[in-house]
């Protein structure tokens, strides 16, 4: 395995682990928002909406990651990154309206 191939690995493996802790919050934010008023409720679903796209979009770049050759993979990453911040500015942006 060449040491781009292990960085690339090593890269995936934990975007994948922070995907799966995203999934877990973004969760816990449903949980909330099952439980709160009707009015409270409907911006909660509007956020989960935006979050969930977001979520999507990253997943997708992640899965293009994996399936990205050697010369392509750091132009891939640097779509993931584009999306990772997007999804992390979006749940932000909802856990600090909903605290």
């Amino acid at each position: 395995m060449t040491v781009q191939n292990m960085d690339k690995k090593v890269y995936q493996d934990k975007v994948k682990a922070q995907l799966d802790k995203f999934n877990a919050q973004i969760d816990e934010l449903k949980a909330k928002a099952n439980q709160a008023k009707a009015g409270a409720a409907i911006e909660y679903n509007s956020k989960l909406e935006e979050i969930y796209a977001k979520r999507d979009a990253a997943q997708a770049k992640l899965e293009e990651l994996q399936k990205a050759g050697e010369d392509a993979w750091e132009e891939v990453k640097s779509g993931f990154e584009k999306a990772w911040k997007e999804l992390n500015t979006a749940f932000e942006g909802a856990v600090n309206k909903f605290q």
